[in-house]
């Protein structure tokens, strides 16, 4: 009789330890099915952020020091892919013209068309007659290493400058030109919103700007680096599932086990 009671004990131990009949951490069905669900969800997100990604942003590498400190020689960044219709005052931008270079040009606006410009008063860039607060120039320069006469920016057309002003080729370098150091919309091709090689970051939004009319918001970068770290957590959570369950089944198993002796 005692031996009889101790098997049957042990026997009706076993499948609530080992998880056999479907209710236990390794053979549940519903834990399985979340599980499962968890790493289809993590991979719908995970690929459709780089997915994203790939369509909305274009990597570039910046090879000199005209946006000195905001963007750095040798830094790559991330550029949205954006109609030259969208830019606005305080974007940096990316774009070709065959009159400045033969490859893309990163490079600040800093008016846009119907826009006068002229530096400098009192150290800072007037926009329309406003001074502009530029908190993005290096510590202590000014807006720009000489003064330079009024520019009325033609519609359609955009003035950049790089915020390293002292070393960079911008509009002020091409003032002599018809087009007075101005370039097309249309010759813009993307906006940069973060810096990733060095992880510096998403750029500041040019709120010295605002006065002057509503500046960009970045784009959707910071959603599609949470579907890719979310993505990735969920695959992992539930690919890992499997392996503990049966692990904690296990020792829940030699638990019971010890305790029918």
């Amino acid at each position: 009789m005692g031996g009889s009671t101790g098997g049957e004990s042990a026997t009706r131990t076993a499948p609530r330890g080992g998880g056999t009949d479907g209710t236990g951490p390794a053979g549940g069905r519903t834990g399985q099915v979340v599980s499962g669900l968890a790493v289809a969800l993590g991979l719908v997100l995970f690929l459709g952020g780089f997915a994203w990604g790939a369509v909305v942003y274009r990597p570039y590498t910046v090879p000199t020091t005209s946006m000195a400190p905001t963007i750095g020689a040798g830094d790559r960044v991330l550029a949205q892919r954006v109609d030259g219709a969208e830019v606005r005052r305080g974007d940096v931008v990316v774009f070709k013209d065959a009159t400045w270079a033969n490859a893309p040009v990163l490079k600040r606006v800093v008016a846009v068309g119907g826009d006068t410009v002229a530096c400098c008063t009192d150290g800072k860039l007037t926009v329309n007659g406003k001074q502009v607060d530029e908190p993005y120039l290096p510590e202590g320069q000014a807006a720009e290493a000489g003064n330079f006469p009024t520019v009325t920016v033609p519609k359609g057309r955009l003035f950049l400058l790089g915020d390293e002003r002292h070393g960079s080729l911008d509009s002020t370098a091409h003032l002599a030109d018809a087009a007075q150091g101005t370039v097309s919309r249309d010759t813009v091709t993307g906006r940069v919103d973060a810096v990733v090689w060095p992880m510096d970051g998403m750029l500041e939004r040019a709120t010295g700007f605002e006065e002057l009319g509503p500046v960009s918001e970045a784009g959707p970068l910071r959603t599609i680096g949470a579907m890719v770290v979310v993505g990735a957590a969920l695959v992992l959570g539930g690919a890992a599932y499997g392996p503990v369950a049966k692990r904690l089944g296990a020792r829940r198993a030699r638990t019971g086990s010890v305790g029918v002796g």
